[in-house]
């Protein structure tokens, strides 16, 4: 049984797990009403609902009810787990996993977390005791658990599998070098803005390719400029693109440096996050994989200009070439069966 979910980066790459264990075993996702629901029944995986407490960051009213709720939460996933009886439960993280972790550890049943991100968030820390293995995409991060294995971060196979002229010609109206814009799953207010007041200028050499978001998308007759308020095939979308401006959530950044785009990343402010997009850029810009804007700095005419240099950043390209990333998929998959026949 896999959980995770509130956002898209706490489904992936579960996803990608769910299709490397197709027809080795019977699958099934426990989760809210989100996302995950939507993803679930696209993927075809049985899917079983409940209710899951939430943390609001910076809002201590909206929080008052987590006493009370937590264990209805709890109660209700310990009453679904009982009559699944799974033989194991693999955590994405988030608030969603937190109730189906606790109800698991009370019925005996091994839990199994991973973390995406550099720091871990609240609710793995919160369950990392409760879990056999505390599996992470980074080596320091397992360094900081008893039980902590750096696996590297799952991906999907379809992604490494695509014609990248192909994916261009199907995407783009011509075979200009080609620039991916996206700010996860819901978009990203300050990216889009930015991206489409400089337009006039990157659409002159380039063509744009803008995940922006549901709901976001606006009229537009701008040569070059393909807009999607949301992407299915991913792997084509990939594969179409020559660079990529984006967030740094774990999942999508770990992508984009496997797949060996030249990236801007703009993380997501600590004030308006946890701190963990810029952790993880910082990581990936020691180690010259990347390049960062702060979103601090970023206007119309910054976003023209760091386009720019990421596409002549020849020391980057030559560093991506030559790094080897750390696909998590066999290794987790290893681990799940070392907890699994124990």
């Amino acid at each position: 049984m896999f959980c995770g979910g509130g956002s898209a980066g706490h489904v992936i790459p579960n996803l990608a797990l769910c299709e490397d264990l197709n027809g080795k075993a019977e699958l099934c996702y426990i989760g809210t009403d989100a996302i995950e629901n939507e993803l679930c029944k696209k993927a075809g995986i049985r899917f079983i609902e409940f209710k899951a407490v939430k943390l609001v960051r910076g809002k201590i009213l909206c929080n008052l009810k987590i006493p009370c709720a937590m264990p209805r939460s709890i109660s209700q996933c310990r009453k679904i787990l009982s009559e699944e009886k799974p033989d194991l439960l693999f955590c994405k993280g988030g608030y969603v996993s937190l109730a189906p972790a606790i109800a698991a550890h009370k019925l005996n049943i091994p839990v199994i977390t991973h973390e995406s991100d550099l720091t871990p968030g609240l609710a793995n820390r919160l369950i990392a005791s409760k879990c056999e293995s505390f599996l992470t995409t980074f080596p320091s991060t397992a360094d900081k658990f008893a039980n902590g294995v750096c696996t590297g971060s799952p991906m999907r196979s379809s992604l490494f599998n695509v014609n990248k002229a192909s994916c261009k010609r199907k995407i783009c109206p011509d075979l200009r070098p080609t620039i991916l814009v996206f700010g996860g799953g819901s978009g990203s207010a300050s990216i889009n803005a930015c991206l489409r007041s400089a337009l006039p200028h990157i659409t002159q050499n380039y063509n744009v390719i803008h995940l922006c978001g549901k709901g976001n998308a606006v009229d537009s007759n701008i040569r070059g400029y393909v807009q999607l308020e949301f992407a299915d095939d991913m792997a084509c979308i990939y594969g179409a693109a020559d660079y990529a401006v984006s967030r740094c959530g774990s999942n999508s950044a770990n992508e984009l440096i496997a797949l060996r785009i030249p990236t801007l990343f703009i993380p997501l402010c600590n004030s308006a996050s946890r701190g963990d997009q810029v952790e993880n850029a910082q990581y990936f810009r020691s180690l010259g994989l990347c390049r960062i804007l702060d979103e601090d700095e970023l206007t119309a005419e910054n976003l023209h200009k760091e386009i720019e240099n990421l596409t002549r950043d020849d020391k980057l390209k030559a560093a991506l070439e030559n790094y080897i990333p750390l696909r998590g998929n066999k290794n987790i998959l290893k681990e799940i069966d070392r907890v699994l026949n124990r």
